[in-house]
Parts: C-alpha cells; structure tokens; sequence
C-alpha cells in the first residue's frame, strides 16, 4: 500500500475571511484536515475531511462545519487554520491560481 506523507501549515487570518480562506483549502484538493484555532492555539473546531474527494462533494459535505466556522469567526478578531495536507510540502498546491510550496 502506498501511503502518503501529511505535512502541516497554518495560517492567520482576521475573522472576516476565515470562512473564504477554509472553501479556498478545501478547493486546493490536497487537504486531510482543518483546525480553526483562537489566539491561544486552542483548537475549537476540527473538519476532518477526504483528500480524494470531488471538490464539489467535499463543499456539500462541509457546509455544516462551514456554518460553525462563520459562527466561531464571528466572535473573534484573529483566527489560526491549521491545514494537515497530504503529500509532501515541496509538491506544492494550488490555491488562488498560485502554487503553494
């Protein structure tokens, strides 16, 4: 079998465009996990998610987490999301048309 490395970033985002920012990681296809986290580093919420999905099944299948991803936003002014991604960092992702290395 055939397994793949997972390696993890993260990223600081104000709180108007957590909910952009996560749609914008599902989409670049390679993500294994979401973790939206406060100032602290506590993690609040965890999306786990399969890499092999269509990005249009994985959107649906997310849009509940979506909406607590919005609500969590809301009472914040900075958010972390931790991405576990799949693969290895130097292969890159796309992710607003830029490869992400």
């Amino acid at each position: 079998m055939n397994q793949k490395n997972t390696w993890y970033e993260e990223f600081r985002v104000n709180s108007d465009s957590v909910v952009a920012k996560v749609r914008e990681l599902i989409q670049a296809g390679n993500v294994r996990r979401v973790f939206i986290k406060n100032d602290k580093g506590d993690t609040l919420l965890e999306i786990p998610l399969n890499a092999g999905l269509a990005v249009t099944a994985a959107t649906a299948l997310v849009a509940p987490a979506l909406v607590a991803v919005g609500a969590i936003a809301a009472l914040l002014t900075q958010v972390t999301i931790g991405v576990e991604r799949q693969g290895n960092p130097g292969e890159g992702s796309v992710v607003d048309g830029d490869v992400v290395e």
